[in-house]
């Protein structure tokens, strides 16, 4: 969330970010209600001092035995009240709507970040790898995984509905050896390793920004809880309403949860396959970091993602995103796209994002630095995959298949399969 000093303060600023961004933004409007709210508030203080000052004359009124001019004194009291109560409930409606005006307001770009109106204008940074030449004709994993009897669609229907897949056999244990060999390799880079709930509350959502903009992407309980789309929601809320002292930050976190996102809007994007699904494994990486560093941070966090890949030996172009193509809560965004012969194309297996002080002033999550300065100050905060299961796998197989349709396993995951170093049909 924007401060609203700041925004006020800087209002065509805000406009202009937003207008790079895409996204429609009011600042004549915002301005407008923004003096209402001031205008509002200062009324209420004026009347109540009134009030205040009458209703000790009252007393000295009775002392004094002045029993008329204390009856009209509080006769005086009654009508500030009701003038009180009516400007309070005109203020809550109009904070309420500078409120939401705030906590939709997307986070603004870093001046780093490229301008552009949409992923046509990302700028790529750097390529690691080649993409394999095949021999033979490579086969999709939609294809491929069926066929190996380790990915199965239609009983992911039949249990769920579509965009959900059942993985067996070779295909389960190769999900679970990439969360582990993930959660390992980001433990030996110094992330300190949590296990969160799958479930977030309200409160908790709002606090990273999913709520209330998003809300028709999660998939919510019938008491009011939320599925996690993504573990940064619990990882950035376990310091929620605290205040960290420097010589703690930064903080580097990862867990492994499983996410689930509606996909709203999404029809017919990646209809076939395991890119574009209901529910998916992730491991996430989070940093809590001081304004200065929080961008060299930004930067150790994509190397981590990318690390992955490289140990992988998964070919991939790392691309800066551009302000039409950023997510709500970021100021700097990069992507992280590995290579899949089914799309001859670079495809999305990590986004790495610092959000600033966005998340931090929703969320109130502070720090102190008494050498430094009096009080305390907003924290910067950053998240990013570290990487996306499903996606790496289809990665694997697609990038390590054979030409008799059986599959290599990386020599970095062969520990985590017992030393199996080859996926055949079931």
């Amino acid at each position: 969330m924007l401060d609203a000093k700041f925004v006020r303060e800087n209002a065509d600023a805000v406009a202009a970010a937003m207008q790079a961004r895409g996204e429609g933004w009011d600042a004549h409007a915002f301005l407008e209600l923004d003096a209402k709210r001031r205008e509002l508030i200062g009324e209420v203080e004026s009347r109540q001092a009134v009030r205040n000052e009458t209703s000790k004359r009252i007393g000295e009124l009775m002392k004094a035995g002045k029993r008329d001019e204390a009856d009209a004194a509080k006769a005086q009291v009654r009508e500030i009240n009701e003038a009180i109560e009516a400007l309070d409930a005109e203020l809550e409606t109009v904070e309420a709507r500078v409120t939401e005006i705030l906590m939709t307001t997307p986070n603004l770009p870093d001046a780093t970040v490229p301008r552009g109106a949409d992923e046509t204008e990302n700028v790529e940074v750097r390529r690691w790898g080649t993409p394999r030449e095949f021999g033979f004709d490579p086969k999709a994993h939609w294809d491929l995984g069926p066929e190996l009897g380790i990915i199965d669609f239609e009983r992911g229907v039949k249990l769920a509905r579509s965009r959900f897949v059942v993985l067996g056999g070779g295909g389960a244990r190769l999900s679970r050896a990439l969360i582990n060999f993930m959660l390992d390799t980001q433990g030996e880079h110094g992330y300190q390793e949590w296990a969160v709930p799958a479930m977030a509350n309200a409160e908790t959502l709002t606090g990273t920004g999913q709520l209330p903009k998003f809300e028709d992407d999660l998939f919510k309980t019938a008491d009011g809880l939320y599925l996690t789309p993504t573990a940064e929601v619990q990882l950035t809320n376990l310091h929620r309403d605290e205040v960290l002292e420097v010589d703690q930050l930064p903080l580097h976190y990862c867990a492994y949860t499983p996410c689930f996102r509606e996909e709203a809007g999404s029809a017919g994007r990646d209809t076939r396959g395991m890119i574009r699904v209901h529910q998916f494994d992730k491991v996430e990486l989070v940093k809590f970091a001081t304004p200065e560093a929080s961008f060299d941070e930004l930067e150790g966090m994509v190397a981590d993602a990318e690390r992955i890949l490289q140990l992988l030996g998964l070919p991939y172009r790392t691309v800066v995103l551009c302000t039409g193509d950023m997510g709500f809560a970021s100021a700097k965004t990069y992507d992280i796209e590995v290579w899949l012969p089914s799309y001859s194309d670079y495809k999305e297996i990590s986004s790495c994002s610092n959000c600033t002080d966005f998340q931090a002033r929703r969320a109130s999550i502070k720090y102190r630095s008494p050498g430094e300065f009096k009080g305390s100050r907003l924290v910067h905060t950053l998240n990013g995959s570290g990487l996306a299961v499903g996606r790496t796998l289809v990665a694997v197989l697609e990038n390590y298949q054979r030409a008799d349709g059986t599959v290599e396993v990386p020599e970095a995951l062969r520990p985590y399969m017992g030393g199996q170093e080859v996926i055949g049909a079931r």
